[in-house]
């Protein structure tokens, strides 16, 4: 079966939303788009209890959401598909061949919703492609720079793609996909690595400025080298640093509010409790407003 980039639908604003980003996502990567209606989803608008009932739902909901992405992206190929199974089932079944799988979010700015929650966290952090998160209210224009006038505009071009990047363990599939998703957008790509003083900085043992300096500078000559080789692969990127002092959560949450798209890590592991997916990429998926890109790694 050929990739395709999957979304995740439900008939909720938050996963309509999504499909349009998919949908996008899918022009630029030049590959169908695939709709996915698990039917132990709860409907948004209609909760239903029997089988038939559950079909004319699907068949309205991927119906639907066809029609209208048919109508915007009147050259893509469109298919859907309805699977009888919950969607922490049936999701990561989709992802084998997403590129990427796609899903909705409400929850922002701490409040927990639909895609920060049992669901959501089971779904990203089982599969091993590519989970991208898009909030409640997205829109085209969101990804774009502002016109001369400051209006919101999908003419302008993409506002920067964000990586955030941990230096002492890069890896390639994570780097790779941010590179490629500023080509696309041909947009800059801003590297963003946050990092700490050394505890006896905050007990005031070394108040020596020089130091500070010098670890800036290693931090910073350690982004350098992690970025050296994909520079070389995609010169036409422009790479903007950004390697500061604190949580790199919390550095990425303000990217976010000008960037198309964030792109963050996680470990494929496993802990007795389940799948874990790192403070990081956490604080992200809790408070970023733009779309988020979670990339699993060894």
């Amino acid at each position: 079966m050929p990739r395709t980039v999957t979304v995740g639908l439900d008939g909720s604003p938050e996963s309509l939303a999504a499909a349009e980003w998919a949908a996008r996502e899918a022009a630029l990567r030049e590959l169908p788009l695939h709709l996915v209606h698990a039917w132990d989803w709860q409907p948004y608008a209609e909760p239903v209890s029997d089988d038939e009932t559950r079909r004319h739902w699907a068949d309205r909901v991927l119906g639907d959401a066809t029609e209208r992405l048919g109508r915007h992206h009147p050259h893509l190929e469109i298919t859907s598909e309805q699977v009888r199974d919950a969607p922490t089932t049936a999701l990561p079944a989709a992802a084998a061949e997403a590129e990427p799988l796609v899903i909705g979010s409400r929850g922002l700015s701490g409040v927990v919703g639909y895609f920060v929650g049992s669901v959501a966290l089971s779904v990203v952090g089982q599969v091993a492609r590519p989970v991208v998160l898009v909030r409640s209210g997205a829109r085209a224009e969101d990804e774009h720079q502002p016109n001369p006038e400051g209006r919101p505009s999908i003419t302008t071009p993409y506002r920067d793609v964000v990586l955030g990047l941990d230096h002492e363990h890069p890896d390639d599939t994570l780097i790779e996909f941010a590179f490629e998703a500023a080509a696309r957008r041909a947009t800059a790509l801003r590297v963003v690595h946050g990092w700490s003083l050394p505890p006896y900085f905050a007990y005031g043992l070394s108040a020596d400025p020089a130091l500070g300096s010098e670890l800036a500078q290693q931090e910073k000559s350690a982004v350098d080298e992690a970025l050296a080789p994909w520079l070389k692969k995609f010169p036409g990127v422009e790479v903007v640093e950004q390697t500061a002092i604190g949580n790199a959560g919390d550095h990425l949450v303000d990217a976010a509010r000008d960037a198309s798209l964030i792109v963050v890590g996680r470990h494929i592991r496993r802990t007795p409790l389940g799948a874990r997916i790192g403070p990081v990429t956490h604080t992200v998926l809790h408070h970023a407003e733009a779309p988020v890109a979670v990339i699993p790694h060894e």
